[in-house]
């Protein structure tokens, strides 16, 4: 178990970080649902009840959306782009790279290396695909959320009518709550590609080894 744990120490850390804040998130987002319910004589949600509603599956796809947008787009950019003196960027004279071929591929390769065709197509893009996939399934959930959060806010306020996803989609509130928090990933993904060419962190695979130079591209 020990030996389990070690080898699966980043992935357990990250994702126990996600539980444990999209917990703290639900909490904190149910009081200040219910301290917005109590503004207008409404009664309180239940904690239940709570995570239902649109005000919380909004905020979290809000977030889930530009983080799978940043991740794919920065997967699929890389295969193409280069930046000088960054570990983030391959080799400024590396087109591709031969493992990526299955004239390369040993007796352990992956089961759609061996098959070839249509499934080693969709392997080799499997990253960037299956992570914009994900951004695509939280830009809807987001939309159908916000719909729902607002449609509720309305009611709330001033007893309006819902209106449609479709004409949510059309909002500039849908697109605020989008443009804010897109902005914010491919900031600080350029901040590491940038930073990471002057500046180091020992043992981190994020960061080219200490002693190389800073025109090193690469890892």
């Amino acid at each position: 178990m020990r030996r389990w744990i070690w080898f699966n120490a980043l992935a357990l850390v990250m994702f126990g970080a996600f539980l444990l804040f999209i917990l703290l998130q639900s909490i904190f987002g149910w009081q200040v649902r219910n301290e917005e319910l109590a503004q207008y004589g409404h009664p309180a949600d239940s904690y239940w009840t709570y995570l239902g509603t649109g005000h919380f599956v909004e905020a979290v796809f809000e977030n889930w959306e530009s983080e799978f947008l940043q991740m794919g787009s920065y997967v699929l950019l890389t295969a193409y782009l280069v930046q000088r003196g960054s570990p983030e960027s391959k080799p400024l004279n590396q087109v591709d790279r031969a493992e990526d071929y299955r004239e390369k591929a040993g007796p352990d390769a992956p089961g759609p290396v061996k098959s070839g065709g249509l499934a080693l197509l969709l392997y080799r893009n499997s990253l960037s695909i299956a992570l914009l996939g994900l951004f695509v399934i939280s830009f809807v959930i987001h939309l159908l959320g916000g719909t729902a959060e607002y449609n509720e806010q309305q009611a709330v306020q001033s007893g309006a009518p819902p209106i449609s996803a479709a004409k949510f989609l059309a909002t500039s509130d849908f697109w605020f709550q989008s443009m804010q928090n897109w902005q914010s990933e491919f900031l600080a993904v350029g901040s590491l590609i940038v930073l990471s060419i002057v500046l180091r962190q020992h043992g981190s695979p994020q960061s080219k080894p200490v002693v190389k130079p800073h025109a090193h591209t690469g890892e």
